[in-house]
C-alpha cells in the first residue's frame, strides 16, 4: 500500500513543480528518481536503469549524428533549401518544417527524424532570423504526426506485435495510414493557423548569429571594405605562375591577398603557397602606388562586374584576442609567421578602439590587441585549443569538414535505413552509425560530447523509474479497472474513445514504449467483454500513445527540442492541448467510418 501512496505523492509533487517552472525539468526528474529509490518503491538494481534505456541511447547516438551533419554542411544545405523555398514567409517556414518532419517520420524512427532535421532547423532559424521557438515545436509535432500514419513508430510496432502474440492478424505497413493520414493533414493545418499564433517567441542563447552575420558585422567593424581592390593578372605578368609568397605581394606592392576569383569561382583565404595564374582576379587590401600596376601587368577590375565574396560558411571571419600570458606579446606577425603557423590570414589589428588598416604586420603585438583573421572554419575552430589566442565568437553555421559531406550523408542514410527495417535494435544501430562517423573523421569526439542534449538525457533517465513504479505498484491496472467498471454497457465507439483517452493520458507520464505494453492487454480484455473487434481498439491504443503533445514528457522528441527552443511545460500545454483534441476526434471519426465502430 505504501509504495502506491508514495508513487501518487511523487507524481503530484512532480506535476506541481513542473507547472511552477521554478526548477529545471531535468533537476525535477533526478529528484523523482532519488525519491523512488530512497523510499524503496523502485529497487536499487533498477533505479538507474533509465540511463541505459533504449530511448536514452537512441538520443545519445542521434545527437552525435546531428553534430556530423552540421559539421559537414548537410544541415546547412537543408536549411538553405527550406529558406529559399519559404520566400521569407514565417507561415511557409513553419509549414515546410512541419511537412519535412512529418514526411521523414513516415520512413524512420521519430527520434532519428528529429535528429536529422534539428541542426538544419536551427541553421534555418538563424538564417531567417526567426526565433527557434517558432520552428522547433512544429518540428517535433510534425514528426509525431507523421509517425501516426506508419507502422515504423515504436508504439505502433508494439501493438502490432502484441496482436500477433495474441493470435490475431497483426497490422501491416499501411494499416495505420487511412486514419493516420487525415490526422497528419488536420494537425498540419492547425499548426500553421491557430497553433502558429500560440507558439511562443522565446529568444534563446542558441540564437547567436544568422549565417555570415558574424562575418558581415566584423567586416563593418574593421572597415574591411576600405582600401579593398580587385586586380586582374594580365598575361605576361611577373606575378603570374608564382606562389603568393614568392611573388612578394606584401613586400613589393603592400597588398594582403584576401581571396582569388578563378574561373568565376571564389578561392577564400588562399594560403601563401597558392599559385597565382594568368586571368586570376586577386581580391586584396592595402595602399599601393597606381603606377606599379603597369609594370606588374595588373589591371583594376570593378567589384560590381565580378561580385566577389570574402567569406562563406566554410571560410568565415573571426576575431581573436591575445591571452594575458600569451607568448605572442612583443612579437610581430612576421616573426610569428602567423599565416603558416595558424593557416589563417590576419586582416587587421584592433588597437586603442580602432582598427589598424595598413602596415600592421611588423608592429609588435600588445596586451589587449584583437586580431581579425580569415581562413577555413576548421582552422578557426582549432583556436579554441590554443593557449596564446582566445576565440571570441564562432559562427554556429560554419562548416568544418565540407569534404566529408557525401560520406556523412551515405553513413547516415545506411544507418537510418537499417534502423527503419528493424533488423537490429534502433539504439544499437544509431550508436554504431555515430561511431562510424567518428572513425571516418566526419566529426570530432569532443565536439560531439559538447553538443549532446544532456538535459534531455537526464530528464528521460530521471523519469524512467516512475514508469516502473506506476506499473509495479498496481496504479495503472487499478485505475483502468475502476474506470472500466464505471463505463457499464456502452457503444463500441465509446469504448474506443475510452482507451484512446487512457492511452493519451498515460503517454504524458510514460514513454511511448511503456504505455501500450500496459494498456493493450486491458483493451484486449475489454474487446472480449463487450464483443468488439479487438483490432480497432488496438488502433485506438497505438494512436493514443502518439497523442504526445500536451507535455514534453510525452515523447523524447519533445524533450529534444525543449532546451534549444526555450520551451516550458506551459508552452507545450498551450499549443499541444488544442492539437490533441483535434487529433482525438479525427481518430474517432476514422475508427467510426473506416472500422465501423
Amino acid at each position: 500500500m505504501w509504495p502506491l501512496i508514495i508513487t501518487i505523492l511523487v507524481i503530484l509533487v512532480a506535476i506541481i513543480l513542473l507547472i511552477a517552472t521554478r526548477l529545471r525539468p531535468d533537476l525535477i526528474a533526478l529528484m523523482v528518481m532519488l525519491s523512488l529509490g530512497l523510499t524503496g518503491v523502485v529497487d536499487q538494481t533498477r533505479i538507474f536503469s533509465g540511463f541505459s534505456s533504449s530511448a536514452v541511447m537512441t538520443i545519445l547516438g542521434i545527437s552525435m549524428i546531428s553534430v556530423a551533419l552540421q559539421q559537414t554542411g548537410v544541415a546547412n544545405a537543408i536549411g538553405r533549401f527550406i529558406f529559399r523555398s519559404s520566400k521569407r514567409s514565417e507561415v511557409l517556414l513553419i509549414l515546410l518544417v512541419t511537412l519535412a518532419s512529418a514526411t521523414l517520420s513516415l520512413f524512420m524512427n521519430n527520434i532519428a527524424a528529429v535528429g536529422v532535421l534539428l541542426p538544419a532547423v536551427m541553421s534555418l532559424s538563424r538564417r531567417s532570423q526567426t526565433p527557434p521557438s517558432r520552428l522547433l515545436m512544429p518540428l517535433a509535432f510534425g514528426t509525431i504526426l507523421g509517425g501516426m500514419a506508419t507502422l515504423l513508430t515504436t508504439s505502433n510496432i508494439i501493438v502490432s506485435g502484441a496482436l500477433k502474440d495474441a493470435g490475431l492478424p497483426s497490422f501491416g505497413m499501411l494499416d495505420y495510414f487511412p486514419i493516420g493520414a487525415p490526422v497528419v493533414v488536420v494537425g498540419i493545418l492547425y499548426i500553421i493557423t491557430l497553433g502558429r499564433k500560440l507558439l511562443p517567441r522565446t529568444q534563446t542563447t542558441d540564437q547567436d548569429q544568422s549565417p555570415r552575420e558574424l562575418s558581415e558585422r566584423l567586416k563593418k567593424l574593421y572597415l574591411l571594405d576600405k582600401n579593398l581592390t580587385h586586380l586582374l593578372v594580365l598575361p605576361g605578368s611577373p606575378l603570374a605562375n608564382q606562389t603568393i609568397a614568392a611573388g612578394g605581394w606584401s613586400s613589393q606592392i603592400n597588398l594582403i591577398i584576401l581571396g582569388v576569383v578563378r574561373n568565376k569561382k571564389n578561392l577564400f583565404a588562399p594560403p601563401s603557397q597558392t599559385v597565382i595564374l594568368d586571368g586570376d582576379i586577386v581580391v586584396a587590401r592595402g595602399i599601393f602606388e597606381p603606377r606599379q600596376l603597369e609594370g606588374l601587368r595588373l589591371e583594376r577590375v570593378p567589384s560590381s562586374s565580378i561580385n566577389p565574396s570574402l567569406t562563406d560558411n566554410m571560410n568565415p571571419l573571426a576575431e581573436v584576442i591575445l591571452s594575458p600570458h600569451s607568448r605572442l606579446i612583443g612579437k610581430n606577425l612576421c616573426e610569428i609567421n602567423f599565416r603558416v603557423s595558424y593557416g589563417l590570414t590576419v586582416l587587421s589589428i584592433w588597437r586603442q578602439g580602432k582598427p589598424l588598416l595598413t602596415n600592421y604586420s611588423k608592429l609588435n603585438l600588445q596586451v589587449g590587441d584583437a586580431l581579425l583573421v580569415q581562413g577555413s572554419a576548421e582552422n578557426i575552430h582549432q583556436l579554441q585549443q590554443d593557449q596564446d589566442l582566445l576565440l571570441l565568437e564562432e559562427d554556429p553555421d560554419t562548416v568544418f569538414l565540407p569534404k566529408k559531406l557525401v560520406l556523412a550523408v551515405l553513413i547516415t542514410l545506411v544507418t537510418l535505413s537499417i534502423a527503419a527495417v528493424g533488423i537490429l535494435p534502433v539504439a544499437q544501430v544509431v550508436l554504431a552509425g555515430a561511431v562510424l562517423l567518428l572513425l571516418t573523421g566526419c566529426m570530432n569526439l569532443n565536439d560531439a560530447f559538447h553538443r549532446i542534449e544532456w538535459k534531455a538525457i537526464f530528464l528521460i533517465a530521471g523519469m524512467w523509474p516512475l514508469t516502473i513504479a506506476i506499473r509495479e505498484t498496481g496504479l495503472a491496472t487499478g485505475l483502468i479497472d475502476f474506470l472500466l467498471k464505471l463505463l457499464g454497457p456502452v457503444s463500441p465507439l465509446v469504448v474506443a474513445a475510452f482507451f484512446l483517452f487512457l492511452s493519451m493520458l498515460f503517454t504524458q507520464l510514460m514513454s511511448g514504449p511503456v504505455a501500450p505494453i500496459i494498456i493493450f492487454p486491458l483493451a484486449l480484455t475489454a474487446a472480449q467483454h463487450f464483443g468488439i473487434d479487438p483490432r480497432p481498439l488496438a488502433l485506438a491504443v497505438a494512436l493514443g500513445c502518439s497523442l504526445a503533445f500536451i507535455t514534453p514528457l510525452g515523447h523524447p522528441v519533445n524533450i529534444m527540442v525543449m532546451n534549444p527552443g526555450g520551451y516550458t511545460f506551459k508552452d507545450f500545454f498551450r499549443v499541444g492541448l488544442p492539437l490533441t483534441i483535434i487529433a482525438f476526434f479525427t481518430i474517432l471519426a476514422g475508427l467510426h467510418f473506416i472500422w465501423g465502430l
